[in-house]
């Protein structure tokens, strides 16, 4: 195994992979470096002198600038190194990249809908419209498991705290979210549950569902009932004879939509998991699939990256938008645009925002952008899309799945068990990770640096995707994990 990796051949500072003792002297580029203190592993060193106010150059590019003079073989973090970001900024179109090449098309084992839509599970969801209907929700869904049979994967509630006092964009926000879960093909048979007084009723919430099938979609009003529990379990033991009919049946993986998101990152995470999403995005997009990268201030300091893979003018002026209107929200609550790196990120040896960026959005790969979507959504192009979303893992994953993602691929250097309303595949970035929390990580990119390849490990990555859509539960589905979090920016009545 490696040491130390040097990404780029521009870069002025490595990143050990091992924890490396002072005065170890390391030999990079043909040139021999000493380390003046212990480096943690995942942490930057410096490989020359770097003068202060000079960049500081990882993915071969910056990710900040020196605060002090820092010296050949120095440990390189938040004590020595600033951020260089700034707040609204001009961007001009330099288009990059080009077209993936078709790759042999592939199938898995879905669920076909009536509607010509495709799930990869065939669950009963019960959708609360308001916070106040939700302990009633989670006992109904207790109470639902006997009604399990025939290919019903599961039957599970989404409680979540809004629906009433709300106004503006939260108010559409949240009826957007419930509107696209509703919708979504992961789920074969839905129950709407509502209170009856709340301003996200059930007869407001049908303008947004739009039309529907009322053998998959029933609705039950709690004021109106005498007993809500027994009414709502009458209506899923119809819902269940419609859901329990499904049958998988071979699909192109064209029509999968993968989200992907990070998450408790470490120094690693750049290296190793990310670039591992990034070639499978780039294979299941090859295959006419699509991908959906989100977590807009985890662009910060990368998004020019993105701006010029887009496939037009048209679609990088609306990544421009995408990136300005989420630092414009920032400043109108009077909130830093940079200040992002969470106490666990920064111990895992990432220093600035842009040093997170870069790292993040290694999971886009290198296909080209071919749309830009608002928060809620829909995917309605294939191959890549960026969508509006904050880096919050719980409110971007589940905003990835009301776009239609089938799965969610979350990587990880630090593990976390959550779930999102759709199997949310956990991808660690380092060998340790896996060994410690094998009850949460499906997936091992540790292995990059220790000898597995790039393609090696896409591969392997979107095989186990296509086992997932064919019906193999993640870890975080055995546990019986399954969240959702709905984006909230203003007053509460």
């Amino acid at each position: 195994m490696k040491e130390f990796i040097k990404i780029h051949p521009n870069d002025n500072v490595a990143v050990a992979l091992v924890p490396l003792s002072a005065n170890s002297t390391l030999n990079v580029d043909e040139a021999s470096v000493t380390l003046t203190e212990d480096i943690p592993r995942g942490h930057k060193f410096a490989l020359k002198a770097i003068g202060d106010g000079s960049e500081i150059i990882k993915y071969g590019c910056p990710i900040g600038t020196a605060k002090e003079d820092i010296s050949c073989g120095s440990w390189v973090h938040t004590h020595n190194i600033r951020t260089g970001l700034g707040d609204l900024l001009t961007y001009t179109y330099t288009k990059t990249g080009s077209e993936l090449a078709p790759t042999a098309p592939r199938t898995f084992k879905g669920y076909r809908r009536p509607d010509g839509k495709v799930g990869i599970r065939n669950e009963i969801w019960i959708i609360p419209t308001v916070g106040c209907v939700n302990n009633v929700a989670t006992a109904i869904e207790r109470k639902a498991q006997t009604l399990i049979h025939g290919n019903i994967d599961g039957i599970f509630a989404f409680p979540h705290p809004y629906g009433c006092s709300q106004m503006g964009d939260d108010q559409e926000h949240t009826r957007t979210i419930l509107a696209d879960l509703i919708n979504h093909p992961n789920a074969g048979a839905v129950l709407v549950l509502g209170l009856g007084c709340e301003n996200s009723n059930i007869d407001v919430l049908k303008n947004y569902i739009g039309e529907y099938d009322p053998q998959r979609v029933q609705f039950l009003v709690c004021q109106e009932c005498e007993d809500e529990i027994a009414d709502a379990l009458a209506i899923i033991e119809q819902l269940a004879e419609k859901a329990a009919a499904y049958e998988r049946e071979d699909i192109d993986c064209s029509e999968l939509i993968i989200g992907m998101k990070c998450g408790g990152s470490d120094g690693l995470s750049g290296i190793t998991a990310n670039p591992v999403v990034g070639a499978f995005s780039d294979l299941l997009i090859s295959k006419g699939g699509s991908t959906i990268l989100t977590e807009v201030p985890e662009m910060f300091g990368a998004e020019t990256l993105l701006m010029n893979r887009c496939a037009d003018e048209t679609l990088f002026n609306k990544t421009v938008d995408l990136i300005n209107d989420f630092k414009q929200y920032f400043q109108s609550h009077n909130q830093t645009i940079y200040e992002n790196p969470s106490p666990g990120n920064k111990k895992g040896g990432i220093s600035t925002l842009e040093d997170k960026s870069l790292g993040c959005t290694q999971k886009s790969g290198s296909a080209p952008v071919k749309d830009v979507l608002a928060y809620g959504e829909p995917v309605k192009t294939k191959g890549l899309n960026l969508l509006s979303a904050p880096g919050n893992d719980l409110v971007a994953s589940t905003a990835c799945a009301a776009s239609g993602a089938h799965i969610v691929l979350f990587t990880t250097g630090r593990g976390t068990p959550f779930a999102c309303p759709v199997p949310t595949m956990k991808i660690s970035s380092n060998s340790a990770l896996n060994a410690k929390k094998g009850n949460w990580i499906d997936f091992n990119c540790g292995r990059l640096v220790e000898g597995a390849s790039l393609e090696e490990l896409a591969g392997q990555l979107f095989e186990e995707v296509i086992a997932v859509a064919s019906g193999k539960p993640v870890k975080s589905e055995l546990a019986g994990y399954h969240d959702m979090a709905i984006f909230k920016q203003g007053v509460t009545l």
